[in-house]
């Protein structure tokens, strides 16, 4: 039986064998075959690869207003390092030198990270095929908007902005509006008058094109926050149910699994914390919890800070919540890794740079 080379095959059936092949894999066949580069590079190929690609997760840390693209090994005790993969580099158009952009937000929504500056623009990228996209604004963005990237149930990607005025440091007057991929335009959607997003708790979640946040009512600043989403099929904001029974008030935090994507709710009560997966969530905001993941906190509390504020990823295969440092005096400690029974720090080798985001990312080939 004559044996046949993979660039000999039809293409359908070459189709079907690299759709299967991880996204980072697949980037760095590119360059090997002209045939192979075409093929990767159609928009056909790129929804069937994203459809049926392993999902290979990744990290993506924003340090020093720097994107980059990282692997954590969340085994290893000793000599655990951060791995730096790529950096994402933004260039400035408006820059007659091309300098590098400087970013102070991300977010992430199947594989699309869109990014905010510190001077007010909003870029949205692709880290692997490349793509990059300017959102111009409606008229102009302000330091404290909150933004979202998502998708509706007809897999037509938006972005939300609400346009929050802050007055005395309370938000007054919050507007929100959409832009449309397919018109390239904003329309005004709706205004909001019972509820505002803490800055800092401005940075939601994506799971399955929607977005969640913690927010708190205007009415009492004081009052427990509860989980707000937004749906971008309806473009609508709904309040979802949070889990258990609480005696006191507790602090809650926000994050989404690393490997099927789902709203996880961390409840911290003194020294004890508890994750919560949304295993369901209505349209009605109705939602079914499973406790994932209770730690005791006591051995870990001089080694780790917990608040509403903080910053973490769960990891189902390996029952750990990854969390960002938040102790700046610590100098290159970037990551802790929790579980039941560990804590492992992961360290970094550039002491100077200091971590002030990690977000779950899954590549995808799919453009902009």
């Amino acid at each position: 039986m004559t044996k046949r080379n993979i660039v000999d095959l039809p293409e359908d059936l070459v189709m079907e064998i690299l759709a299967r092949v991880p996204t980072v894999s697949l980037v760095r066949l590119q360059s090997t075959s002209k045939r192979w580069n075409v093929l990767i590079e159609d928009k056909r190929f790129a929804e069937q690869h994203f459809t049926n690609a392993p999902r290979h997760s990744l990290l993506i840390m924003l340090m020093t207003f720097r994107v980059y693209l990282v692997s954590v090994d969340l085994h290893t005790i000793h000599n655990n390092k951060v791995n730096i993969i790529s950096q994402l580099r933004l260039k400035d158009p408006l820059s007659n030198f091309l300098e590098e952009v400087d970013i102070c937000n991300v977010f992430h929504c199947d594989g699309f990270l869109l990014c905010t500056t510190v001077d007010n623009r909003l870029v949205v990228s692709n880290p692997c095929s490349r793509d990059t996209k300017w959102i111009q604004p409606r008229n102009f963005y302000k330091k404290f908007d909150i933004f979202a990237l998502g998708k509706s149930s007809c897999n037509k990607y938006k972005i939300m902005r609400m346009d929050e005025f802050y007055y005395y440091d309370r938000p007054e007057n919050i507007n929100y509006e959409i832009y449309d991929f397919n018109s390239n335009s904003w329309r005004v959607v709706g205004k909001i008058t019972d509820w505002f997003i803490p800055r800092c708790m401005d940075s939601g979640m994506s799971v399955n094109g929607n977005t969640y946040w913690l927010a708190s009512t205007n009415k009492d600043l004081t009052s427990s926050s509860f989980l707000l989403g937004f749906d971008f099929s309806t473009e609508r904001f709904v309040r979802v149910s949070l889990p258990g029974d609480h005696l006191s008030d507790p602090v809650f935090a926000l994050a989404v699994t690393r490997e099927d994507p789902k709203i996880c709710v961390a409840i911290i009560q003194e020294l004890h914390i508890d994750v919560w997966i949304a295993t369901t969530i209505e349209s009605t905001g109705a939602a079914s919890w499973s406790k994932f993941l209770s730690v005791e906190l006591a051995n870990l509390y001089e080694r780790i800070c917990l608040d509403s504020w903080m910053n973490f990823l769960v990891d189902q295969k390996n029952k750990v919540l990854v969390y960002r440092d938040g102790n700046y005096w610590i100098s290159n400690v970037f990551l802790h890794v929790v579980g039941e029974d560990k804590c492992i720090q992961v360290d970094h080798h550039d002491s100077v740079s200091r971590c002030s985001l990690v977000v779950n990312y899954v590549p995808t080939l799919v453009h902009i």
